[in-house]
Order: structure tokens, then sequence, then C-alpha cells
């Protein structure tokens, strides 16, 4: 089983020893991905809605660099800070997501920089790869 690690340009450093995404069998696993521009800067400091559509955008980064699109990420995991952010945070999921949204759960959870508001992690199937 060939895997590709996948580091699409412009991304956010790494905060650990992780890769943005890996490809195996026409599936990529997105790790967690923070509001963070790719100098370390953090997006949209206390903006659930900016951070939020950064870290989606940085996915959707890592699905085109696979040859895929959004509509192939077909499982999400979401940590959110907040849960009085909730309802700001899926009107821009739905965005991203707006028919036929994949599976995903949503915890409340303390995250890795007091500033950041929301982590998501993806898993994405493509056809037709590798």
């Amino acid at each position: 089983m060939p895997k590709r690690v996948i580091i699409p340009s412009g991304s956010a450093p790494p905060l650990a020893p992780y890769s943005p995404g890996i490809e195996s069998d026409n599936v990529v696993y997105i790790s967690g991905t923070l509001p963070i521009d790719m100098n370390g800067n953090i997006v949209g400091e206390e903006d659930i809605a900016m951070q939020t559509r950064h870290v989606l955008e940085s996915i959707g980064s890592v699905v085109e660099a696979s040859g895929g699109q959004m509509s192939d990420i077909v499982y999400n995991m979401i940590f959110i800070k907040d849960l009085n952010h909730y309802d700001l945070m899926n009107e821009v999921y739905k965005e991203y997501f707006p028919k036929e949204p994949p599976a995903r759960w949503c915890i409340r959870a303390d995250l890795v920089k007091p500033q950041f508001l929301v982590e998501i992690s993806s898993i994405a199937h493509i056809e037709g790869k590798i």
C-alpha cells in the first residue's frame, strides 16, 4: 500500500511532527488543521467564523493537492473551544458542504493554544487515485 505525503504550497508550518496530509489507497488523511497562516501567525483571533473558514480552506488545499475537491471529504472530526460558537461555526461549515455533508463529530476541547477556537481533521476518498 503506497503512501504519499501531501504538503500544499503555502501550508502553515506544523506545530508538531506531522504531515498536513497522507494519501494512501484512494484515501487522503488530513491532520488536525488549525487557523495558522503560512508564516505561522494565528488567523482571526477571537473570530470563530474567520478561523473556521481558514481551517476549511487549508483542508481544501490538501484535498486539491491530492487531485480531489471538498465534496470528496467523507468524514470530519471537529474540536471547538467554546460551544457558544457552535452555531456560527456551522454557518461557515455549510458554505463548504451545502449538499450531502460528510459524516462528522464535534466536541468541545481545549486546543493547543488559547487563541485557537477550532481544529478540524478530515478524511477524503478520491476515486481513481493510486
